[in-house]
Formats: structure tokens, sequence, C-alpha cells
């Protein structure tokens, strides 16, 4: 494992510089990422947001984190990337498929836009070493984006927990959903975890960010997030297991404490997860069954069976889509089916051929979370938080950088390094 030696929260001012060398302006580029993907629909906000006003905002952001990450890479330094090459073949695909305009123009501005946005992420491919660097920026980022919306729940209960949402956590400040609010509490629990039983963050730390986002994952009832952390833990954390203590202890503590849960709270678990819904609802996702028959019983010609009708809202006949493999497949057809799929596999692959360490795991736990959420959720085939989740999994399998040359002062930092305790995140 890589040695982390960011300067981070709460750390001297006067720490060791970073040993990837990853400039400062990396972490605020990717801030401006995570600002982009937010999204603009939402619930209503205590003070009342123009949806034009949030689309300025997020757009200007990605345009921003464009602008300063050629800024920092002005030698256009790039690494190879499996998962970015696949993203780059998906967005030309997106440009054929959205030239007939049978989406409108927004279809060719989203185009623009994904286009921005893996841009953006072609740039900062240079520092992808295998270190942990975009894992902290990535728990940085959302736990500050939780906490807007904690805020929110505190200066608006009543906006925050909206009956029209039926009482789930939403974004007062912003405009989040729950199953949006679910997600990032979901991935930074996880990836803080990893980074606990790899003695790579201290336990303060680990309870500051864990604890709060737990609450705010059971406000937001959202079931699919909760089944992505734990059975993306457990995936994570059995890869640790043979080569771990601390893996194994915390496996075992987890499946005791589960099941204790299980006998003991059966109820009460079972009236969070139904969330007062009839039998009929929950069996059809919601209502998402009826929109998912409908959209693979509607007529397509050759042309949009594999190639779809151009980059969209994600919707179907008015109704969110909600499922990442068929939005897909109705915007980018059965060519964008295949390369998504080709990304989440050859991730996994590359993750699993890799021998047994914290970065692995952490990569293990974002690629299964997110081949976990495709089920219920979209954003597979366009800029969204799923492909900054991959992204940081790519940054994690990536091959460690040559090594610089041996100064003399080169073995007495690494030794100090060595006798560094766990940091904060």
């Amino acid at each position: 494992m890589n040695t982390e030696t960011d300067a981070l929260p709460g750390a001297e001012h006067g720490a060791a510089p970073r040993a990837s060398g990853t400039p400062r302006l990396v972490g605020l580029v990717w801030g401006l990422l995570v600002l982009n993907t937010l999204g603009s629909a939402g619930a209503k906000t205590i003070v009342p947001l123009p949806r034009s006003l949030i689309q300025m905002v997020t757009m200007g952001a990605l345009v921003a984190a464009f602008a300063l990450a050629l800024a920092v890479n002005l030698r256009l330094r790039i690494r190879s990337s499996a998962y970015l090459l696949l993203l780059t073949l998906l967005l030309v695909s997106s440009v054929i498929s959205s030239a007939n305009l049978e989406s409108g123009f927004g279809a060719l501005f989203r185009c623009f836009r994904l286009a921005l946005f893996i841009g953006t992420l072609w740039l900062l491919s240079r520092w992808w070493n295998g270190s942990l660097t975009f894992v902290r920026h990535h728990i940085r980022m959302y736990f500050a984006v939780l906490g807007s919306v904690a805020a929110g729940l505190v200066v608006s209960p009543g906006a925050a927990l909206p009956d029209l949402y039926g009482g789930r956590l939403v974004g007062a400040l912003w405009p989040l959903t729950p199953p949006q609010i679910g997600q990032y509490a979901a991935v930074i629990i996880g990836l803080t975890v990893l980074l606990l039983l790899g003695r790579r963050t201290d336990r303060t730390s680990a309870v500051v960010v864990i604890v709060p986002s737990f609450v705010l994952l059971a406000l937001t009832h959202t079931r699919t997030a909760t089944l992505g952390l734990f059975l993306g833990l457990a995936l994570a954390i059995g890869s640790l297991v043979l080569t771990s203590a601390a893996a194994r202890r915390f496996f075992t503590w987890a499946v005791l404490c589960g099941v204790v849960a299980a006998v003991g709270f059966a109820s009460a678990l079972q009236t969070w997860f139904l969330r007062g819904q009839s039998k009929e609802n929950f069996s059809s996702l919601t209502g998402r069954a009826k929109v998912w028959d409908a959209l693979l019983s509607a007529p397509r010609s050759t042309s949009e069976q594999f190639l779809g009708v151009g980059l969209g809202d994600k919707s179907f006949g008015g109704l969110p889509i909600d499922n990442s493999w068929l939005a897909v497949f109705n915007e980018q057809g059965l060519i964008g089916v295949a390369l998504v799929a080709a990304i989440i596999l050859v991730l996994g692959a590359v993750a699993l051929l890799r021998p047994p360490s914290l970065q692995r795991a952490c990569a293990i736990f974002l690629i299964s979370y997110c081949a976990i959420a495709s089920y219920t959720e979209a954003g597979l085939g366009d800029a969204s938080p799923y492909l900054l989740h991959l992204a940081v999994a790519a940054s994690l399998l990536a091959a460690p950088a040559a090594a610089a040359p041996t100064t003399p002062d080169g073995p007495r930092r690494r030794a100090r390094e060595r006798a560094r305790g766990p940091e904060a995140i």
C-alpha cells in the first residue's frame, strides 16, 4: 500500500508535502465536479431557487473545473485509462444518436456537458496513481454536501422532512432528493469504514463522518443506498479478510450485530423498509416496473435500437426511468448498454486481479455499490455522481507512477512517513 502524506483538515499547516505530488488545486476541481453533478431538480428549498439559476451554477462549476484542470495540467499529460477510453467511446455514441435531434437541442447540450466532464477527468488522470488522494477528496466533498443537508434540517425541519416525500429527508438549502442524499451518505460511510479498517484515518475523524452520515441515511429511508452500502462493504471487507486481522474482527462483529438486529428489531426494520407502502406498490418498485414495461414494449426503429434517441432527462412518457440500464438503452441504445457493461466488467476484473490491499477494497466497494444502485437509479450513461464514484475506483486501480530518483533525504523522509499515525479525513 502507498503511504498517503496529504495535509488533511485538522492536520498541522506545516505538514509534509503530498507523496503523490498532487496539487491542492486538484481537490478544488474535484469539488466543482461534485457540484456539477448535484442536479437542479429536487424538493422545494427554504429560499426558493430558480431552476435556471441552479443550472447556471452547476454548469458554471463544470466549465470552471475544466479550466482549472487545464491550468494545472498545461502540458496535457494524461495516463492511459480503459475506464476513460470507454467513456469517450460512450460520448461518441451519444453524439451520433443525439445528432438526429429526436430529443431536441437539449441532447446536444448534454453531449457538450458530458464532453467537458470526461475531458476534465482525462486531465486529472495524470494524478491517478493508486493512492488514496481522490478517496479523501471524495469523502470531503460529499461530507460538505451532507453538511448543507443537516443545516437545512436544523433550520427548517418541516422543509427538510416534507409530506410531499412522505416525511423523507430532502435538501432544504439545495434541492436534493432522498435517493441523492442516501447515495452520498452511503458512499462516504463505506469509504470511511474502509479507511478506518486500513488504519489510514483516526477513530475520531471516522466517527465524525460515519455517525451523522448514518443518521441522515436513515432519515432518507433510501433502500437502494442502504443495501448498496451493506452489500458493497461485505464484498470490500471480504477482499481483506485473508490479509487483515482488523477486517476479520469487523466482519465477525458486523455479522453478529446484524443477526441480533434482525431478530430483535425485525418489526421496526420492516416498517422502515416498507415506508408505509402497500405490498402492490412495493412489488412494483414504487411504480418503476410499470415505466420499465412501457419503455421495453414501445416500438423502435433499428437506429433507435442500437443508438437510442439521444441524451435526455432519463425519463419516458414524462416519468423517471430510475434504472441505469434502461435509461442507457433508451438514450444510447444497445451500443451504450454494451459500453456501460464493459466499464463495470473491466473495472471489476482489474480489481479482482489486484493483490489484496486497502485501495483494492475501496475500489471493490465503489464498483459494487454502483452496480447495485444501477437497478433502481439512473446515471451510468451521463455525467453523474456514479461516474465520479467509478472514476475514484479507476484512480485506485491505476498503477503507481514511476518512482522519483532517490535523494539523500529520501530514506529519512520515508521513515518519517512510516512513523506517522492515522490521519484525519
